[in-house]
């Protein structure tokens, strides 16, 4: 058996990353830095992934071992994930530049939502002898009892495959994938895109739990014209086949339609300055839809609902001196007047809580 290193016992950590590991029938040692949360697994000796609304049976994880900082053993440590939160990277990194034994070589995937973490932990690692990758999780997980987690039954961990340089890690489920710059482009476009339509249109219809927007019949509708207009554009931009350009968009549908992920509305319109930027989740996508002859019509009314959204102090003082349409042409980088109109022609009716699906 190959034994695996998971950094961080979270909720990423075992509830994802360790049952893709355990899926794959490798042992695996949890290095965490709460000394409670590693006695609990020890003794427990094992803890069950749930899945959320059902979808499949539970999986039990037991062939692992967990470890404080202090009693680890990174002997043959081939492969290591690490899942600790962005903030707490530099000492993790210390940590590993002290411990990792050099009689093997050491291939690093980081799991962070956080801005260039693998050059962050390479730098400070700074060895001939480790390599370091990053991975985005696009996985849901909840903490349930003691050490139990419900969880997303999303299949893959993408991490970068050009940073491995050739190293092909022996789980099945984590997929090195090409030019990952562009991948998480593929993202931003398609999950964050999709996210922005249910969260604004939901938000426009007067909604607060987010899995009652996403299955509202006219956000539904308007998110499904999203996907097949944000799919082709996709593939005609960055090389995806239409079959797996698909894939990938559906399992951003069953998550963001699941009743079993308790989210909200808010939590998911919020930081609207951000979401409009340009190049960003909401217009990089709509001039991209444009640019491949497309029909941008979902997204032209997500950002008009977008303006309309009541955010921040700051954002709302930035609309109230520039007014909607020099928000869109300054800060949104919008030239097309064309565009700007269509976008200006739908804030009436949004104002009235009402959609136009035409």
């Amino acid at each position: 058996m190959n034994k695996v290193v998971i950094i961080g016992a979270g909720k990423t950590g075992r509830g994802f990353i360790g049952r893709l590991v355990a899926e794959a029938g490798c042992e695996m040692l949890f290095i965490d830095s709460s000394k409670e949360l590693v006695d609990k697994l020890n003794a427990a000796g094992k803890f069950d992934v749930s899945f959320f609304g059902g979808v499949r049976e539970n999986l039990t994880v037991s062939a692992y071992n967990a470890s404080t900082w202090e009693d680890a053993d990174l002997t043959n440590a081939e492969l290591i994930f690490v899942s600790v939160g962005g903030q707490n990277l530099e000492a993790v990194g210390e940590m590993l530049k002290a411990k990792l034994p050099e009689d093997v070589h050491h291939y690093i995937i980081t799991c962070e939502n956080a801005s260039s973490p693998a050059d962050k932990l390479q730098k400070i690692i700074s060895r001939d002898d480790v390599t370091v990758s990053e991975a985005t999780v696009f996985c849901t997980t909840i903490e349930e009892g003691d050490v139990g987690i419900a969880s997303e039954n999303y299949p893959y961990l993408q991490c970068d495959r050009d940073r491995l340089n050739g190293y092909v890690p022996f789980i099945p489920a984590v997929k090195p994938v090409s030019e990952f710059g562009n991948f998480l482009t593929r993202k931003l476009y398609t999950y964050n895109a999709a996210s922005c339509v249910i969260a604004y249109l939901g938000a426009v219809k007067g909604y607060e739990v987010y899995s009652d927007a996403a299955n509202d019949p006219e956000v539904l509708d308007l998110l499904d014209r999203n996907y097949a207009e944000s799919n082709r554009a996709m593939c005609l931009e960055y090389g995806y086949t239409p079959e797996d350009q698909a894939e990938f968009a559906l399992l951003s549908r069953v998550k963001f339609t699941s009743t079993a992920i308790r989210d909200t509305v808010e939590r998911n319109a919020r930081d609207v300055a951000r979401k409009m930027a340009p190049g960003e989740r909401i217009i990089g996508i709509l001039q991209l839809v444009l640019k491949h002859g497309g029909n941008a019509a979902v997204l032209e009314q997500t950002a008009a609902a977008a303006l309309l959204y009541k955010a921040d102090p700051k954002w709302e003082q930035k609309k109230a001196e520039m007014g909607f349409e020099a928000i869109l042409k300054d800060f949104c980088g919008i030239t097309d007047e064309a565009l700007l109109a269509r976008i200006m022609a739908y804030l009436p009716a949004l104002e009235q809580r009402k959609l136009c699906l035409s």
